[in-house]
């Protein structure tokens, strides 16, 4: 048996008066007391509602654009001036119909291109961070357990890569196609970015393998499979939570810095980094047009953090939150 499959009783504080007697008190799972420990904390709940409501737009993107009744590539010429390309109206053309205003000189809707710049860059984000965990578990599991030289290989490599500076291995500077950068976004990621998160299981794995569960398994004659994901994986995944929800808004950030230097994400395609690129020509004549992209990655990295934070705090069976 697994240590997480435990039954752990109420969860106690030192300042916590005993149970009354003749009252029953029901155990609660590891999962249930993070669970209660969450739902106390405003800041997580915040949070997390933010998050929920950025991934809803994500999602939500093609119903937003038909509700909104404006594409991201649409350009609204007749909207700017002749002169210099910058939009009619207040603040750079917001109105009614636009609700952020106009991109200068193309003429595209900011809000609408918001909307999908969210897409791209939690697509990104989550999906280099779910591969850097997959692969960050499987060596650093193998490593901690195994030990002698498949510990020795693996770190190896953990130094290797950590020593090597991934940006040389940014290839596509010419046209090529939206979904190939994408596709090199995620594996240079994944690539350099599985290195915290296999040593932080290889060190959990080592002070768990000489565990009185693990040694039972081991006599029962469990396998090598059951025994990395069936008695040490369940008791490593407060952990490994923690390092994902950190390592996402780490990677929307950084997808946005290489599309700001224009070797990442390139226009026409909605992008933060892109529209924050675009805007610094026209931070004196339009300053709406760096606020929203700018305010918008703001909002969601700091929500992601508060959230990693929280969720830390939460599954540490020894805070008092």
């Amino acid at each position: 048996m697994s240590l997480s499959s435990e039954i752990v009783g109420p969860e106690l504080t030192p300042d916590a008066p005993p149970a009354p007697k003749g009252v029953d008190v029901a155990g609660r799972s590891p999962g249930q007391l993070a669970w209660a420990r969450l739902r106390r904390d405003r800041v997580a709940v915040i949070s997390g509602c933010a998050l929920l409501f950025f991934l809803f737009i994500a999602i939500a993107a093609p119903l937003i654009e038909l509700a909104y009744g404006i594409g991201p590539y649409e350009q609204f010429q007749s909207k700017l001036r002749r002169s210099d390309g910058m939009p009619l109206g207040y603040a750079g053309g917001i109105s009614g119909d636009h609700w952020f205003g106009l991109e200068p000189n193309s003429g595209r809707d900011i809000f609408i291109r918001l909307i999908y710049g969210i897409r791209t860059s939690l697509f990104i984000a989550v999906t280099a961070a779910l591969l850097t965990s997959l692969i960050g578990i499987t060596l650093g599991i193998l490593a901690g357990y195994l030990g002698g030289w498949v510990d020795a290989v693996i770190g190896w490599i953990i130094d290797f890569a950590l020593a090597l500076p991934f940006l040389i291995f940014y290839g596509p500077r010419d046209e090529v196609p939206t979904w190939f950068r994408v596709a090199v976004l995620i594996a240079i990621f994944a690539t350099f970015g599985w290195t915290g998160m296999a040593r932080l299981v290889r060190g959990q794995v080592i002070s768990l393998r000489e565990r009185e569960f693990v040694e039972a398994a081991r006599a029962s004659g469990a396998g090598l499979g059951h025994m990395l994901f069936r008695q040490l994986l369940p008791n490593l995944w407060a952990p490994i939570l923690v390092s994902f929800s950190l390592a996402v808004p780490a990677y929307v950030t950084g997808e946005a810095a290489l599309s700001f230097l224009n070797i990442g994400i390139r226009d026409p395609t909605p992008d933060f980094g892109v529209m924050i690129f675009r805007s610094i020509d026209y931070l004196q004549g339009d300053p709406a047009y760096v606020f929203f992209p700018g305010i918008t990655i703001f909002v969601l990295v700091l929500a992601f953090n508060l959230f990693g934070d929280a969720l830390r705090d939460a599954l540490d069976p020894k805070s008092s939150r």
